[in-house]
């Protein structure tokens, strides 16, 4: 055998036990005639030592080990002379009798260490090798034990997981697909799923009335932290449920995750929903970050047509933030919050500030435009105490400035320490519109999916006012990150025909597309909804990442190319013609 225990598991309690263990090489240290090394495997690292005196060609070879040689050692556990209370196998050493190199290694082209001086392109690169420092390995450790916990949950609720086709048909309507062409039906494709959505309503069809399943995803879409183009859902559907049994269920498990993964225990009250235009009118968003508070304030009444400046005359929209304690900032601080906002990705034209002293009074970026007594109703419809800093945005789209005040919100909560990676602030966003206006399509486009079911209430508003109709849909929140979302499902084919028809459907095109589906209703389709989590987002929340690509074993830079398998890449001229493919010169 290799090795009859881990390097993470010996303790005081093993002393004078003969062991075997095997590993990687972390680190060499030579002391004298003493020779220390640090082997490191899945579970942990364990101190070997070999003795000149005892045995000098064993210690001599301990010496010419390199970094991430794989080596085999057998000797004596021993409490150490020197402990180490950082480790957990600190107490103890191996004074090693047998040892073994089973594989050399080239030098890493970074450290594997927790802090490691490889970056991230270079890491992604080495990904195996990126995956032996502890903060990755512990990231792909809490997916594993999230995907148990998710497993457990859902079976002692009645749920079945069900797999679904990977090669699907195309649905454009939504992201863009992946297509994978068929060599079979020459001129035909495949699209992988950017989710199960139609495959699990056939399965409510079918009576499976609680399935689950932890899905691939794909979606060719362009890349942000939080995005990859192919990722994990934790994908579900109900039958015979209401919006309020299916935000009762997810409750529960996101509790149940809280507690056996964080130690956190979320409590019993409900969480917080929210409407989304309320969110959008208190936070600039539908997925707000409710651990701090710098609500929004809308400032037409009181500043439009108050004073001179023509900018805040001509707003259709001027909102503001009050930052507490921020009275202080120098013009240097000022300066960068107004060039933040000036920024391509956030494209304000400008930012307004007021300073309410220790005093009281108001010290403003457009004194010159207002009447004190103006400023003084700022900072009364503000707020704002003595010592705070008022900060303002204006524009002619009211709906594109509150999302820039959103981020300028955002970036406040940072810079004043109010995003706690350790703080959980969850709530369900919900009564969202079920359709949006396309500029660039021309015709309305559903919010989520052409499958959500309207409010009940809404319906009759389909034929004469759609634009205002609400959706039966609902997102969970969680600092600020959507970790999932989902609806009730229409199950009635004329009802989808309808909602097929606003969205620009010819009946011809919806029967060609989404037939299987509307016939399948005729069948006796139960009344279901559902939602899907992001697994990937739910991990890097609890393991505390900023980004998602480190709780993904094998993840995508931000061009979406595997670095480490060099794909996207070319395939062989006979590959093309063996497909009936072109390619066309750009």
């Amino acid at each position: 055998m290799y090795r009859s225990n881990t390097c993470g598991e010996l303790r005081l309690e093993h002393a004078g036990q003969e062991v075997t263990l095997a590993g990687w090489v972390q680190r060499v240290r030579r002391m004298g005639g003493m020779t220390f090394v640090d082997l490191r495997d899945r579970y942990g690292i364990t101190q070997l030592v070999f003795d000149e005196e005892t045995d000098a060609e064993l210690c001599a070879r301990a010496s010419h080990l390199g970094r991430e040689y794989v080596v085999q050692a057998t000797g004596k556990v021993r409490e150490r002379y020197a402990k180490n209370d950082k480790m957990p196998t600190g107490d103890i050493e191996i004074v090693v009798e047998r040892l073994e190199v089973l594989n050399q290694s080239q030098t890493p082209p970074f450290t594997i260490e927790e802090n490691t001086d490889g970056g991230d392109d270079l890491r992604m690169k080495y990904r195996y090798l990126d995956i032996r420092r502890e903060p990755v390995r512990r990231n792909l450790e809490l997916r594993h034990k999230f995907c148990l916990e998710v497993r457990r949950y859902l079976d002692e609720q009645g749920f079945i997981e069900v797999e679904t086709p990977v090669l699907v048909g195309s649905t454009p309507e939504g992201a863009r697909d992946f297509i994978v062409p068929s060599r079979m039906n020459p001129g035909q494709f495949y699209a992988l799923p950017q989710s199960p959505q139609t495959l699990k309503q056939l399965l409510m069809v079918a009576g499976m009335d609680r399935y689950f399943q932890i899905v691939k995803c794909f979606r060719d879409e362009d890349l942000r932290a939080d995005r990859q183009p192919e990722f994990t859902q934790i994908d579900c559907e109900m039958s015979f449920v209401s919006q309020d049994d299916i935000i009762t269920t997810f409750e529960g498990m996101a509790k149940h995750l809280f507690k056996t993964l964080r130690g956190v225990d979320l409590g019993d009250a409900p969480f917080l929903r929210l409407p989304w235009s309320e969110a959008m009118r208190r936070f600039g968003s539908d997925k707000p970050d409710m651990r701090f508070g710098m609500e929004f304030v809308e400032l037409c009444d009181v500043l439009k047509g108050s004073g001179t400046f023509g900018v805040l005359n001509d707003a259709a929209y001027i909102g503001g933030i009050c930052a507490p304690g921020c009275a202080s900032y120098t013009r240097k601080q000022i300066d960068q919050l107004t060039d933040f906002v000036r920024s391509p990705q956030i494209g304000a034209g400008g930012l307004i500030y007021a300073r309410v002293q220790e005093d009281g009074s108001v010290k403003s970026s457009v004194d010159k435009f207002y009447a004190p007594e103006v400023l003084d109703k700022l900072k009364e419809t503000m707020q704002a105490q003595p010592g705070d800093l008022i900060l303002i945005l204006s524009g002619a789209d009211a709906m594109k400035t509150r999302r820039q005040l959103c981020e300028l919100r955002l970036e406040m909560g940072a810079r004043l320490g109010l995003r706690d990676k350790n703080k959980f602030a969850l709530l369900w966003v919900v009564d969202f519109p079920m359709f949006e206006w396309s500029d660039e399509e021309g015709r309305l486009m559903a919010m989520h999916h052409p499958f959500t079911s309207p409010k009940p209430a809404d319906i009759g508003k389909l034929d004469t006012d759609p634009a205002s109709v609400l959706a039966d849909a609902y997102d969970m929140v969680c600092n600020g990150v959507e970790v999932g979302g989902g609806s009730i499902r229409i199950h009635d084919a004329v009802l989808q025909a309808k909602i097929f028809d606003i969205l620009g459907f010819t009946p011809e095109r919806a029967q060609e597309q989404f037939g299987f589906l509307m016939n399948a209703f005729k069948y006796g389709a139960p009344p279901h909804g559902g939602l899907a989590y992001g697994l990937d987002r739910w991990v890097s929340l609890f393991a505390g990442l900023d980004s998602i690509r480190d709780c993904i074993a094998f993840p995508k830079n931000n061009s979406g190319r595997d670095v480490m398998l060099d794909a996207p890449s070319i395939v062989d001229q006979s590959q093309l013609d063996e497909l009936r493919l072109d390619l066309r010169p750009e």
